[in-house]
């Protein structure tokens, strides 16, 4: 006979869940009003650089060059990685203001693509 320890409701509550495998999050380029999706293990450069677009600079891939430079300006992000300091400052961090390849999204986002980056995204756009 074997028997079965149920855990305590403490166990059970710190348990986090891992997230769906194919929950996907919406990206909105708001200049352009693309959309492309992310998965939760996939930063937003990750996920940018899947619309196929030539001239997409991907950069050093590790938050210090800068050239990924974008702002959030709808829903939620996490932080993948240290972000350069020269590109981006705590303060506008905080505002949202982040390295796509250093931030993830959390929720559905919409971003403003900045600085170098603006002109490989938006070439022969529209």
């Amino acid at each position: 006979m074997t028997t079965q320890q149920t855990p305590a409701p403490e166990e059970v509550d710190s348990i986090d869940p891992a997230p769906a495998p194919d929950k996907r999050y919406r990206v909105k380029l708001t200049q352009t009003n693309e959309v492309y999706e992310c998965l939760p293990c996939e930063n937003m450069l990750q996920g940018m650089a899947r619309l196929g677009r030539r001239g997409i600079p991907i950069g050093c891939l590790n938050g210090g060059c800068g050239i990924c430079k974008v702002a959030v300006v709808a829903g939620e992000w996490e932080k993948t990685g240290l972000m350069s300091r020269a590109h981006v400052s705590e303060e506008e961090e905080a505002r949202g203001i982040v390295l796509a390849c250093r931030a993830a999204p959390s929720s559905d986002v919409d971003i403003e693509v900045l600085g170098k980056m603006q002109k490989s995204v938006f070439k022969g756009w529209g």
